[in-house]
C-alpha cells in the first residue's frame, strides 16, 4: 500500500525591520527570524537613520551567532553616477559584513551584484511592481533572482495566484504589518514632482500625508491607515511559496520592532490558542503605529483604508489637553513611564510639539505639560504616545549591546577597493531608429483611433480596424493586476494578429506576454524607471529594442545617458503625467474635480480600470529642450494628452520637473 507523502510546510520568516541600531537589537531580543536594514546612501528609506558599512560587521555576526539572517536594502533608483559607488559597497558587503541577501529594485544592482561575485541572495523589493503571475517565470529566467516582495495591494485569491505560479528556486515575501501607501510601490512620483525628493531615492516627503480640500470641505483624503493582517495571517500558512512575513518601519523605534516581531511570532506559532491571540493583538494595539485596517486582503470585505479625519500620525491616543491656557496637563489613559514620547496635535497643523516624559505618571493621574499655551488657546488638542523605553526592554537592548561591544573591537580596517567600469567596454551604438514623435492618447470610443501615433491599451481599443493603425506605438499600463493578465494578454494577441508590431513596455516583466512572437518593437517605457546605462545594457540583453528614460532625471543625467547607450533611447517631451497611481478606490474622494493641497497645488483624479491615476494640474513641458536632447541622442519624443476634466484649469509653469534642480 503506497503512503502519500505530504509537503513539509515550514513556518514563514518573521522579518523585522531596523533603521538604528537599537531597533536592531530589539528585533534579536524579540526573536525575529530575519532582519531588514539599509545603507546611509542607495536606500529607498533614506530618512531612517541607517548604517555605515563598519556599523553592520558587528551587528550582523551577532545576528548570526543567533541563527537571524540579515538582509540589506539595496533598492534605490540608481543613476550612471552611481554606479561605481554602488558596485563598491556591494564589494564590502560581501567581503566584510557578509549579509544573507540584497533587497534590491534597480537592474542594474542585478547585474553589478554578478560582476562582483556576489553568492548570497537576491530579493526584488515591492517597488519593482511585479504584481501579476506571468511575470514570475520571467522574474527567475532572466534576473535569477530568489526572491520577490509582492505588492501590498493583493488580495488572498491574487497571493494565492501568484504563489500558484512560481517556478522553482523562487518564493514570495509579503508584508503583514506596516504603513500602507496612497500609491503602488514604484509608480508613485508625488513627492518629486513637487519638489524633487524622489521616493524611488528614498527621499519622499510624504506630501499624501497632507490636508487636502475639495468641495470645501477639509481632510486627508490620501493618508492612509496602517496594514494590519493581525489574526488573517492563519490564512497565510498553508501556502507555502509565501516564505517571508515582513513588517514594515525601518522609521520606527525598538518598541515598535519589539512589539510587533512579538505579536507575529505568537500569531505564526500559536494562533490557535485564544488566550495567546488575545495578548498578540493587545501587542499590536500597543506597538504606536497608525489606526490600522486589512485593507484589500479579504476581497468580499474590501475597505477603504482611508479615513479623511481624525488621527493619521503614528502613536496611541493618551487623552486631550485640559486646565488653563496658562497651565495646560493632561489626565493620561494610560500609565507613562520616563523615557515616553508624546506627539502634541498632528504633524503639519497649526499646533504641534513633542514632548518627552521625565517621570511616571499614572492612568488617569495629571501631567503637566512644557508645551507653550500662552499665545493660543490648545484646549482639546489630542496627545499621542509615540515611543516607549520600557525597564524590560532597555536592559535587553543593554545586554545585546555588551555583545555587541566585544565584536566592534575586532572590526577590520575597510580597505578602499580598486574601483573598476561596470563594463570593460560599453556596447554603445548609432541608433538605426529614426527620429520621431508619439502622441500618446487613450481611445475612449468616439474618436478616430488613426490620429494617434500612442494609444493606451484598453478593452475599447479591440474594435480598431486593421488598416487604423498598424503603424500606431501601443503602450501597456504601467500596473498589471492578476485579475488584468488574460484580458491584456488577448488584446495584445489581437491587434498582433491585426498587423501591429510596435509596442512600449511600462515593467521590464511585461516581456512575458511577447516571448514567442518574433519581429516585434519592444521598447521599455518611462514607468520602468530606468536612470543608468547598465540598466539599459541589461534591457538589451534580454531583448527590448530601445528605452524611454525615466522622466525624473536632471538636466546632467538626461544628457550623459544616450553617449553610451546599447539602446536607441526616447523621453518624455510634455504632457499629463501621474503624480501617482493607486489601486484604492477612495469613497471619500470625486473624480474629475479639483483637489488642492494646503501649499494651493491642484490635482485630480481620474479612474482607469481598477486604479486610480492622480494627476496635477500643470504638465511636464520640455519642448523648449528638444534641440539639446536631440544633439544629445534621443531619437523618440513622448508627447502624453491626456483629457482634462471640464472643472480643471490648467495652469502654464515651466514644467521642467526636475530639469534643473537634478535627482539628489
Amino acid at each position: 500500500m503506497e503512503t502519500k507523502i505530504k509537503k513539509q510546510i515550514n513556518p514563514p520568516l518573521i522579518l523585522a525591520p531596523a533603521g538604528n541600531k537599537d531597533s536592531f537589537l530589539a528585533a534579536l531580543a524579540a526573536g525575529a527570524d530575519a532582519i531588514y536594514c539599509g545603507l546611509k546612501s542607495l536606500s529607498a528609506r533614506m530618512e531612517a537613520k541607517n548604517f555605515s558599512v563598519a556599523e553592520l560587521i558587528p551587528l550582523t555576526e551577532l545576528a548570526h551567532e543567533k541563527g537571524v539572517k540579515v538582509y540589506i536594502t539595496f533598492n534605490s533608483l540608481l543613476k550612471t553616477d552611481d554606479i561605481e559607488p554602488a558596485k563598491l559597497l556591494i564589494k564590502q558587503l560581501a567581503i566584510y559584513v557578509k549579509p544573507d541577501a540584497l533587497i534590491v529594485q534597480d537592474l542594474s544592482i542585478v547585474q553589478l551584484a554578478r560582476e562582483t561575485g556576489w553568492s548570497k541572495e537576491i530579493h526584488l523589493s515591492t517597488l519593482s511592481n511585479v504584481s501579476f503571475p506571468a511575470a514570475l517565470n520571467l522574474v527567475k529566467k532572466e534576473l535569477g533572482v530568489n526572491r520577490v516582495v509582492i505588492p501590498r495591494e493583493l488580495n488572498i485569491d491574487e497571493i494565492k495566484q501568484m504563489a500558484a505560479a512560481c517556478p522553482e528556486g523562487l518564493d514570495l515575501e509579503m508584508f503583514v504589518h506596516g504603513a500602507l501607501c496612497y500609491g503602488v510601490s514604484g509608480r508613485c512620483y508625488w513627492s518629486s514632482y513637487l519638489g524633487g525628493k524622489s521616493g524611488l531615492r528614498g527621499r519622499c516627503v510624504q506630501p499624501c500625508r497632507r490636508l487636502y480640500l475639495q468641495n470645501n470641505k477639509k481632510g486627508k483624503y490620501f493618508s492612509c491607515q496602517d496594514l494590519s493582517l493581525d489574526l488573517l495571517v492563519k490564512i497565510l500558512l498553508p501556502v507555502p511559496e509565501i516564505r517571508v512575513w515582513k513588517i514594515e518601519g525601518r522609521k520606527k523605534g525598538p518598541h515598535y520592532v519589539f512589539y510587533t516581531v512579538t505579536a507575529y511570532k505568537m500569531l505564526r506559532d500559536h494562533g490557535k490558542e485564544p488566550e495567546i491571540k488575545k495578548a498578540a493583538l493587545h501587542l499590536l494595539t500597543m506597538a504606536l503605529g497608525r489606526p490600522v485596517t486589512r485593507f484589500n486582503f479579504l476581497p468580499q470585505r474590501n475597505k477603504d483604508p482611508v479615513k479623511i479625519s481624525g488621527q493619521t500620525g503614528s502613536g496611541l491616543f493618551i487623552g486631550k489637553i485640559t486646565g488653563s491656557r496658562h497651565k495646560p496637563s493632561l489626565v493620561p489613559r494610560e500609565e507613562l513611564i520616563a523615557g515616553d514620547v508624546l506627539r502634541i496635535g498632528y504633524e503639519g497643523e497649526s499646533f504641534h510639539a513633542i514632548e518627552k516624559i521625565t517621570r511616571y505618571v499614572p492612568k488617569k493621574g495629571r501631567l503637566y505639560l512644557k508645551a507653550d499655551a500662552a499665545k493660543t488657546n490648545i484646549k482639546g488638542i489630542p496627545i499621542f504616545l509615540i515611543d516607549r523605553r520600557e525597564k524590560a526592554l532597555l536592559s535587553q537592548i543593554t545586554s545585546l549591546k555588551e555583545e555587541l561591544e566585544k565584536k566592534q573591537k575586532k572590526i577590520p580596517e575597510l580597505k578602499t577597493l580598486p574601483s573598476q567600469s561596470a563594463r570593460k567596454s560599453w556596447r554603445a551604438i548609432k541608433p538605426k531608429t529614426e527620429y520621431q514623435e508619439i502622441s500618446l492618447y487613450r481611445y475612449q470610443g468616439n474618436q478616430r483611433i488613426d490620429q494617434y501615433n500612442g494609444l493606451w491599451l484598453s478593452a475599447t481599443t479591440l474594435k480598431f480596424k486593421k488598416s487604423s493603425c498598424v503603424k500606431a506605438w501601443w503602450w501597456l499600463p504601467p500596473v498589471i493586476w492578476p485579475e488584468n493578465e488574460t484580458t491584456l494578454r488577448e488584446q495584445i494577441l489581437y491587434i498582433i494578429n491585426k498587423g501591429s508590431r510596435n509596442f512600449v513596455l511600462n515593467a521590464p516583466w511585461q516581456k512575458i506576454f511577447f516571448s514567442s512572437i518574433k519581429g516585434l518593437n519592444l521598447w521599455a517605457g518611462p514607468f520602468c524607471n530606468i536612470a543608468n546605462r547598465l540598466s539599459i545594457q541589461v534591457l538589451a540583453d534580454s531583448g527590448f529594442t530601445g528605452v524611454i528614460v525615466s522622466p525624473e532625471l536632471g538636466e546632467k543625467d538626461y544628457l550623459q545617458l544616450p553617449a553610451k547607450s546599447p539602446l536607441p533611447m526616447g523621453i518624455v517631451l510634455s504632457g499629463s503625467w501621474p503624480l501617482s497611481i493607486s489601486r484604492i478606490l477612495s469613497t471619500n474622494l470625486e473624480t474629475d474635480k479639483p483637489i488642492i493641497s494646503p501649499r494651493g497645488e491642484i490635482c485630480w483624479i481620474r479612474q482607469y480600470g481598477s486604479d486610480q491615476w492622480i494627476y496635477p494640474n500643470w504638465k511636464i513641458d520640455l519642448t523648449k529642450k528638444r534641440n539639446i536632447l536631440r544633439k544629445a541622442g534621443y531619437t523618440m519624443f513622448i508627447n502624453i494628452l491626456e483629457p482634462v476634466p471640464k472643472d480643471i484649469e490648467i495652469k502654464r509653469r515651466k514644467g521642467l520637473w526636475n530639469w534643473d534642480i537634478g535627482l539628489p
